[in-house]
Order: structure tokens, then C-alpha cells, then sequence
């Protein structure tokens, strides 16, 4: 009996000291993750890269809280953490896909090759970057469709982010008749472009002479643009170019076909 209540007394002990220690680990865990979240959203990381962070070092610490609640209770740690590895292994090959998709979207969420809002290309997909998760990355394309694209895809493939620099350049080619004059085409063409007040002026437009086609010479446009304008002053220039070229009769030369009449 006397060594009975001896255990007992000792187990009681384990329990109340197992007690403490979570709720101190909880108080511990809770001042730990609000001073880690001050610190990140006093620097330039993302929203969501500082969700994903503070969400990782929650479960490692809890992790840390349970194992030493575990060790106090007399439970052999060692071999939970064994059992655990082991099992972790055979998930981590099952789930091969899976773990290189949350692999690729801590790296995005770090490097950041683009962020939420940003305008993106990969292989002919292109649309603005709704949402950045673990697993995929939801990006709308510019008729309406939502697409969702898996993280380990946008890491190993070749993309484009459309909008991460201030300024974009437009470049646009039309080909006029070799009879028609140079400097005309270009003062039509300046009109045009200082018509538009989304254009910008510095960088400074530019105008200038291409190749010497079989049926025209090409001109050449660069002007530069706020990457979000970059649809609507192509349109705009496509379209007013054309107008203008009629109305100052500026040739622009295309395919003749000539029919030959059979008199018989």
C-alpha cells in the first residue's frame, strides 16, 4: 500500500508538473508568436508570407510544448519521435507532388518572383494574382476565368511578371510605302502618341526606321506606359495610326491579287 501511494503520489506530481508546463508553454507560445508577428509587420514581407510564417512557428513551438509535457509524464519521447520520422518518411513519399508544391510555395512566399495583384505570364496563361496559398497559386485571367496553377509548376517553369517594374515598354511595327515620306510618318505618329496623356514622356517616345521590307519599310514605336495601360494604349495606338495614315494618305502597303479576264 505504502509503495502504492508512494506512485501514486509520484504520478500526481508528473500530472501537476505536465499541467504547469502546458499551461506555461500556452502563455510562452502566445508571447512568443505576438512578439515574432510585431517584428515581421515592421518589416517589408508580405501579408501572406507573414500568415504562412507565423503559422509554421505556432505548430513548432506547440510541438516542442507537447513533447515536454510527454517527457514529464515518463512517456519514452524517443521513440514517439522515431515512430513519428518514420511515418512522416512513408507520407513524404506517398506525397511526393504535395510536399514539392508547399516547398515551391515557401519559395515564392520568400523570394517573392511576383505578389498578390501582380500581373503574370507562363506558358501562354496570363491573368492578375488573386491568392497565393501553400499548395497553388489563383491567378484571373483578363476575359474572367479563374485558373488555379500548383505552386511547383511556377517554380520550375519559366514566368513572367508583367507588372513588377514601374514602367513597361510598348513596342509596335507598321510598314508604309516606300514612296511615302519618312518625316511625315513620323510627325503623324508623334501626334498620335502626345495626344495620349497615359503615355509617358519620360522615358521619351521613339520612332525610328526598320527593315527594309519587299513590300514597305518598316517603322518602328517604342513608347513607355504604367504596365497597366499596357492593353488599352495598344489599342489605342492600332487604331488611330490606321485613321490617321488614311487621312494624311500614308500607304500602308498589303497582298494584291490580280485577277486575269479570259476573253473567250
Amino acid at each position: 500500500m505504502s509503495k502504492f501511494i508512494e506512485n501514486a503520489q509520484d504520478f500526481s506530481f508528473q500530472i501537476l508538473l505536465a499541467i504547469i508546463i502546458a499551461i506555461v508553454g500556452y502563455v510562452f507560445v502566445k508571447f512568443i508568436i505576438s512578439f515574432f508577428k510585431k517584428i515581421l509587420h515592421k518589416t517589408k514581407i508580405e501579408q501572406t508570407s507573414i500568415t504562412f510564417i507565423i503559422s509554421v512557428s505556432r505548430v513548432i513551438l506547440y510541438i516542442f510544448v507537447i513533447i515536454a509535457i510527454l517527457s514529464t509524464l515518463g512517456i519514452n519521447v524517443n521513440s514517439i519521435i522515431a515512430a513519428v520520422s518514420a511515418a512522416a518518411l512513408t507520407a513524404g513519399l506517398a506525397l511526393q507532388d504535395t510536399l514539392s508544391n508547399i516547398a515551391s510555395g515557401i519559395i515564392i512566399l520568400v523570394s517573392k518572383p511576383f505578389v498578390a495583384g501582380d500581373t503574370i505570364e507562363i506558358e501562354g496563361l496570363k491573368g492578375r494574382v488573386v491568392s497565393i496559398k501553400i499548395f497553388t497559386t489563383t491567378i484571373n485571367t483578363f476575359d474572367n476565368r479563374t485558373i488555379t496553377i500548383p505552386n511547383s509548376h511556377l517554380t520550375k517553369e519559366n514566368l513572367i511578371n508583367c507588372t513588377k517594374e514601374e514602367y513597361r515598354r510598348l513596342d509596335l511595327t507598321y510598314t508604309v510605302s516606300y514612296e511615302d515620306d519618312i518625316k511625315k510618318v513620323k510627325e503623324v505618329i508623334t501626334s498620335i502618341i502626345e495626344d495620349n496623356s497615359k503615355i509617358l514622356t519620360d522615358p521619351q517616345p521613339t520612332i525610328y526606321v526598320g527593315e527594309h521590307l519587299d513590300s514597305g519599310l518598316q517603322i518602328g514605336v517604342m513608347v513607355w506606359i504604367d504596365p497597366n495601360d499596357y492593353y488599352p494604349i495598344y489599342y489605342y495606338m492600332q487604331e488611330n495610326v490606321k485613321i490617321a495614315f488614311d487621312k494624311n494618305g500614308i500607304t500602308i502597303p498589303y497582298p494584291h491579287i490580280m485577277l486575269l479576264k479570259n476573253d473567250k
